[in-house]
Order: C-alpha cells, then sequence, then structure tokens
C-alpha cells in the first residue's frame, strides 16, 4: 500500500459508525452511530455533536432538497425540516427481523434505501427507491446486506455493494433505471460496505474487516488501496473546501480484542476531488 498520511480526526466515540456525508446543510461532516440511534455531528472546533432520531437505529443520513435531512430509521424513514431538528418517522415500512441499513441519492433525487435482517438471512433483504413523495418501490428484491450506492459523474452508471457477495456491482442507468447488473471488482481481503465515487469516476469502497479503502478505476482495475488503523472501515466519503478529503468511519461492532481507534473517523487527502453530495428531492 503507498504511503499515505491517514489522520484520526475524532476519538472512538462510536461503536459502529457508518454512512459519513459531507453537507455545508449541516457545516459540514456527518455520520451515523447506527445502534446508538444517534447522528454525529463534526462542528469547526473538533468537537461531535450527538442528535438522537428516537429510536434504536440511525441506519444513514441524506441532506433534503429544500433544507433538513431524511435519515434511515429501524422500518422506515424520518425527516427534518432543519439541520438540527430530530427527525419525525414516517409510517413504517418493514417488518420485524429486518432494518434499513444504507442508502444513497440519484441525480434526480430520489433516495435507494437498502436493507439487512438481522439474522443476515440469504436473500432476505430489499433495496428500495423512494421518490420525492415518499413512495417506495422495491428495485432489487434478494439482497443479503444491501449497503453502498452511488452513481458516476455523469449519473450513466450506479455502482453498488451487497456485502456478503464480497463483491461491487455495476448497473447501467438508462431512462433512470438500473439495468445489466454485473461484478465490477470481487475481493478476498474483506468485505465491500460503503462506497463513493470521485470526480473522475473512480470508485472508493471501504472494506469491512479487510481495515483499508480500496480506489477502483471505471474499468474496475485497483488503482491504490490504503490502509486504515481499524480493520471494520465502514464507510467513505469526500468532503472538506476542495472535497479532496476522504473521511473514512469504523466500528468495533462484536470485537473481542478492538484496537484503540475503533469506531473513530479517520482522514486521508485523495489527489482526485469527490462529487458533491446528492440530496434527497423528498
Amino acid at each position: 500500500m503507498p504511503d499515505v498520511v491517514v489522520d484520526q480526526v475524532t476519538d472512538p466515540l462510536a461503536y459502529h459508525a457508518e454512512g459519513p456525508v459531507w453537507s455545508a446543510a449541516w457545516g459540514g461532516l456527518r455520520w451515523v452511530d447506527m445502534f446508538a440511534g444517534d447522528l454525529l455531528t463534526l462542528r469547526p472546533d473538533g468537537g461531535v455533536d450527538r442528535l438522537p432520531v428516537g429510536g434504536p437505529i440511525a441506519a444513514f443520513v441524506r441532506p433534503r432538497t429544500n433544507g433538513g435531512y431524511v435519515v434511515g430509521l429501524e422500518r422506515g424513514l424520518g425527516l427534518a425540516d432543519a439541520p438540527d431538528a430530530p427527525p419525525t418517522p414516517l409510517p413504517p415500512l418493514l417488518g420485524e427481523g429486518e432494518r434499513f441499513n444504507e442508502a444513497g441519492c440519484d441525480p434526480q433525487g430520489r433516495l435507494y434505501a437498502g436493507t439487512m435482517r438481522y439474522d443476515r438471512a440469504a436473500g432476505g433483504a430489499r433495496l428500495y427507491r423512494f421518490d420525492a413523495a415518499g413512495r417506495a418501490e422495491v428495485v432489487l428484491p434478494a439482497v443479503t446486506i444491501s449497503n453502498g450506492i452511488a452513481f458516476s459523474p455523469d449519473g450513466t452508471r450506479a455502482y453498488y455493494n451487497d456485502t456478503l457477495t464480497r463483491t461491487t456491482d455495476v448497473f447501467d442507468v438508462v431512462d433512470g433505471e438500473l439495468t445489466g447488473r454485473r461484478p465490477f471488482h470481487r475481493t478476498d481481503h474483506g468485505f465491500p460496505d460503503g462506497l463513493t465515487v470521485d470526480a473522475a469516476g473512480n470508485v472508493w469502497v471501504a472494506m469491512f474487516t479487510g481495515g483499508r479503502v480500496v480506489c477502483l478505476a471505471p474499468d474496475g482495475a485497483v488503482v491504490t488501496e490504503v490502509a486504515i488503523p481499524a480493520r471494520l472501515a465502514t464507510a467513505c466519503a469526500f468532503g472538506g473546501p476542495d472535497l479532496r478529503d476522504l473521511y473514512v468511519t469504523t466500528s468495533r461492532e462484536d470485537l473481542d480484542d478492538p484496537e484503540p481507534a475503533a469506531g473513530a473517523v479517520f482522514r486521508l487527502r485523495a489527489d482526485v476531488p469527490g462529487l458533491p453530495v446528492l440530496p434527497y428531492a423528498g
């Protein structure tokens, strides 16, 4: 792995940090402490604020086009009209034994939100798409641990992780629909978790149990790999004034011997900037 400086940005504040997002709407970096049911926001002085979502799970967070944010709750979505307001839950969508996990928006402002079962039953989860009115439809009906999803700079491709397959898949986006699913990159060193795309179309993937992030070229070739000082790397997102800071969240979930920094957020500098976060139109 190349000699890239990786800075620890926060203390190991989270049991399972996930879903980092950079948005001016809330002043910079926000992520979730999933099983605490909290949104965490990094403030300019380096402090971290916690905002409870009112339930046991905070699965993901994205800004809304008209202000506020959408958050994934255990069995549905929550909406807030201001960046630091508590969310109002919408009617639950999922049944017992299943919860929301990770999400991303497309250029049309639709929210793709995936699920997983607590028992991790193969094929027991789904990937939903929510339109601006909050209507949900199933896009993928039989996944196991639905994780990162992000779109290419021109919106013609979507990249997606169903974690236990160890494979990042790619779709063609045709008339707003995901088509032609096929393998993009397979790993035997960890499990692909959250992902993001940079301005050149490279795909950055956090490798759970692999302790690293991997940058993949648009043809799927490995461009670089960067070690993270915690083996449960969960997700990554670009931020900072020039969108060249790659933030990586980590976890200590179920670890008998967690590293001292497990649960912290890390940062590295990338040569290519990321893309601004796509907001939810709802």
